[in-house]
């Protein structure tokens, strides 16, 4: 009969857990791995999972923290054997009494519920209980004791912070597990009991009480005397402000692209299988983005003619379905020798709206389109110092209409030279050059061969920037200027690593020559030109972008009909940065004057950025100081030539020019065979002329064009 009972009772037992982990589930047991995805210098920004997870080895832990959670959870863990019946005693006569005197499950129990909480199931109370048993009572059989607690420490559910004590150490604290203090390590061991009630944030109070009465268990286990318990319970609570400070959601759009890039390429590894990515991502320049983009915004908002409704309105929103009703912006910066993206922002509020402005939104670029016009112009052999006249002109559409394009502010100006004409962003001399010199399909070959890949029709609208562009395929093109002529695909990945530390992913830079080193200088001079002295010349200006003059810089406004869109897209030897504003569904952003303008609105931003880079106004790097060294100019490109010119004839300069003629002397770049050949002034009445100058240029030649 004793036999007969204790087979009944066995086999009781065993089909009570049928549908428990077998013993080779239990022993191979894995649990999912975040991904985690690191800064080009190794910060933490981002995690991917289903479950916020992040392992650490019992080894690289305080004995603090262990300690904490042994002394407030389960005192004799290291001397039972899965099953405490003191404490389910314990626990059960509080049930009785109706007085809490805390839960009864072992470590290992909860262990054994977190890890395997399906198998085990939901079944009544004590059902589940018993099921629990039986698993931990395996996992005892199966693990040593510090396998255990580690395994609990990495699994245990935190909360909304995720999974394991790394997990809430980074959400609660921002720091590392390996890092605290042992009333950090109090806390930690506080929130697990439950995580809601003693959210340190939402609930400091409660917080407080049962962290205090950790310390008062670890002294009472002399993990720590008496006096050190009471010494750490003056230790104040962490603060929002603090996680906020660290690098961990610095930059949404950035994190959401690299996300999608993983998830093409490794699907649901991404999520579950613990990968390592480090990112091109500078934490110092996307702060530094960030605040000068918030600077611009709110700056845009103040004007006493902006017509659209304003951010701070909307502040309890959610998010919006479709396009946001108020000023929208983007922010792309990148190394333009390998591509490497460094700062970007594709909205102003990505809870509120997750499209990315600057991978995916197709705007009117503008006159920031109008570097390509002269790009192909001086590749072509035309030289800067090229007179166009600036006067009105009307051409036929093919609509039969005719178009009649207008200057800004609808002045014109007579003969420029082509450096003038973008300087000053003037329309006419863009449209005359692209149009009836260049050629609408060399300027539309030229754009998508630096990296413009949206159509380009053959329209002479297209010359001003009537096309539309994608704000990061933009800033690809203006990288083949800053390199001297070869552009580089944005990355925004530097290598993705397995859980076990193995390279599995490198990508390179895509480099391709798009310009010749001669033409690429000149246009380097001329946007120089344009961003020191001209359209973009808020870079500089005092209460504005207050760049300092020794960074060298180069630039291009970009402004679309009144106002709709405002651009800079500019560059420095060792970096490039671009810059948009505008409302998600297009219309003009202010009424009257002012007028909305890309150097009226964007540029200042993009001056300030740079500051912060370069001089370490606000978005400092950790050490102080700078973010990248200053760099020295771009060197002159071997084999140009130069001459002296007559800023009003595009002739070569001499004493006897017109009117005061050092007035209108400067020093133009020629690639060789472009120089002009004739003088200011052809006048017979000179006293001496210079052998070989004076005869007619060829069309070649550019001097008489």
């Amino acid at each position: 009969l004793l036999a007969l009972g204790s087979g009944v009772a066995w086999g009781s037992w065993r089909n009570l857990c049928a549908d428990c982990p077998s013993v080779a589930e239990i022993r191979t047991w894995e649990p999912q791995q975040t991904s985690k995805i690191f800064s080009h210098d190794g910060r933490l920004v981002a995690e991917f999972g289903i479950e916020r997870r992040t392992p650490v080895s019992i080894d690289a832990l305080p004995e603090h923290v262990p300690q904490a959670v042994v002394a407030v959870e389960d005192k004799r863990f290291f001397t039972h054997g899965g099953f405490d019946p003191i404490g389910f005693a314990r626990a059960a006569l509080g049930v009785i009494t109706g007085r809490n005197r805390g839960g009864g499950s072992t470590i290992t129990q909860q262990l054994a519920r977190n890890m395997f909480d399906e198998q085990i199931g939901f079944d009544r109370r004590y059902l589940r209980k018993l099921k629990e048993l039986q698993v931990a009572l395996e996992l005892e059989r199966s693990y040593t004791k510090e396998q255990i607690l580690e395994a609990y420490l990495n699994e245990i559910y935190m909360g909304r912070v995720g999974y394991g004590f790394q997990s809430a150490s980074r959400g609660f604290l921002g720091k590392d597990v390996t890092e605290v203090n042992p009333a950090e390590a109090a806390l930690l061991a506080a929130i697990l009991n439950v995580p809601a009630r003693y959210d340190p944030f939402r609930n400091p109070e409660n917080a407080r009480r049962r962290r205090d009465l950790v310390l008062d268990r670890m002294a009472a286990e002399d993990y720590l005397t008496r006096a050190d318990a009471e010494r750490w319970k003056e230790f104040p609570l962490p603060t929002p402000a603090q996680v906020e400070a660290s690098s961990r959601g610095v930059a949404p759009y950035f994190e959401e692209w690299v996300r999608q890039l993983l998830d093409s390429r490794y699907g649901s590894q991404v999520y579950r299988g613990g990968l390592r990515v480090t990112t091109t991502l500078d934490v110092d320049m996307q702060r530094a983005a960030r605040e000068a983009m918030e600077w611009g915004w709110d700056r845009v908002e103040s004007q006493p003619n902006y017509r659209h409704p304003r951010y701070a309105e909307f502040d309890t929103v959610k998010s919006f379905p479709g396009q946001t009703p108020y000023l929208q912006g983007m922010f792309i910066a990148l190394d333009p020798a390998t591509g490497a993206v460094r700062a970007m922002v594709g909205g102003r509020d990505f809870e509120q709206s997750n499209f990315d402005r600057a991978r995916l939104a197709r705007r009117q670029a503008g006159s920031s389109f109008k570097p390509f016009v002269y790009a192909a112009a001086i590749a072509s052999g035309i030289p800067a110092s090229h007179i166009i006249m600036d006067t009105p002109v009307v051409l036929p559409q093919v609509s039969g209409d005719e178009w009649r394009p207008r200057n800004f502010g609808n002045e014109f100006q007579g003969p420029v030279t082509i450096r003038e004409g973008l300087r000053r962003s003037i329309n006419m001399v863009a449209i005359k050059l692209g149009v009836f010199e260049v050629g609408l399909e060399t300027v539309a070959q030229t754009a998508r061969r630096m990296g413009i890949h949206t159509e380009i029709e053959r329209y002479p609208s297209t010359t001003i920037g009537a096309a539309e562009v994608i704000p990061l395929q933009l800033a690809e093109a203006y990288s083949a200027f800053a390199t001297l002529g070869t552009k580089v695909r944005p990355v925004p990945i530097l290598r993705v690593e397995n859980a076990e530390g193995d390279l599995i992913w490198e990508p390179q830079p895509e480099r391709t020559q798009v310009l010749d080193s001669l033409t690429a200088r000149i246009m380097v001079d001329l946007l120089q030109d344009a961003a020191n002295r001209g359209t973009g010349a808020n870079i500089r200006a005092q209460g504005l972008g207050e760049l300092p003059y020794e960074v060298p810089a180069a630039g291009k406004t970009g402004t679309t009909n009144d106002g709709t869109d405002t651009w800079f897209m500019g560059f420095t030897p060792n970096l490039l940065a671009g810059i948009w504003f505008g409302m998600d569904r297009p219309a003009p952003m202010a009424r009257g004057t002012p007028q909305a303008t890309g150097g009226l609105y964007a540029a200042p931003v993009w001056g300030r950025f740079m500051n912060h880079v370069y001089y370490g106004t606000g978005g400092e790097a950790e050490n102080g100081g700078g973010i990248l060294p200053i760099p020295e100019p771009w060197p002159i490109a071997q084999g140009l030539t130069t001459r002296e010119v007559d800023d009003r004839t595009g002739k070569l300069w001499s004493r006897w020019c017109e009117g005061d003629p050092e007035e209108h002397r400067y020093v133009e770049y020629y690639i060789p065979g472009t120089e002009p050949t004739e003088l200011c002034d052809e006048s017979e009445n000179r006293l001496f002329r210079i052998p070989g100058v004076g005869a007619r240029p060829s069309a070649r030649d550019g001097g008489g064009r």
